[in-house]
């Protein structure tokens, strides 16, 4: 159970971050956002965005659906990397890595995830 919370924290750590500064459109998330394409005008959308999938994760009742909702949003992450060409190992994989931290994370935590999804079948 603790490792699953330390693996979400993680992410969540980051993502929050990530969420807050879109939100507050600090320079370092106006910059990333013009090098990736896109217009200033979405980063409070998106920051937006985040921070409610990120409430829908916390939340144990709702625990699953926000997992889904970052694979979503991270999905769309790593199309946005490889439109642009960035480096793949740290650029287009890192939202893999995120989502990976977010299921694990879950998986180990909650035991209803687990038995919907075994690593195992048993005979």
């Amino acid at each position: 159970m603790w490792t699953g919370r330390i693996l979400s924290g993680f992410a969540v750590v980051f993502l929050l971050g990530d969420g807050v500064f879109k939100f507050l459109q600090t320079p370092e998330a106006v910059k990333g956002t013009v090098e990736l394409g896109y217009p200033v005008s979405v980063l409070v959308g998106l920051g937006i965005t985040e921070l409610i999938c990120l409430a829908v994760y916390l939340l144990p009742r709702t625990s699953v659906l926000g997992a889904i909702l970052w694979t979503g949003y991270l999905g769309g992450a790593i199309a946005t990397h490889v439109r642009v060409g960035n480096p793949l190992f740290s650029h287009v994989l890192f939202p893999v890595y995120l989502a990976a931290f977010l299921w694990l994370g879950l998986w180990l935590r909650e035991p209803r995830l687990r038995a919907l999804v075994p690593l195992r079948n048993k005979p």
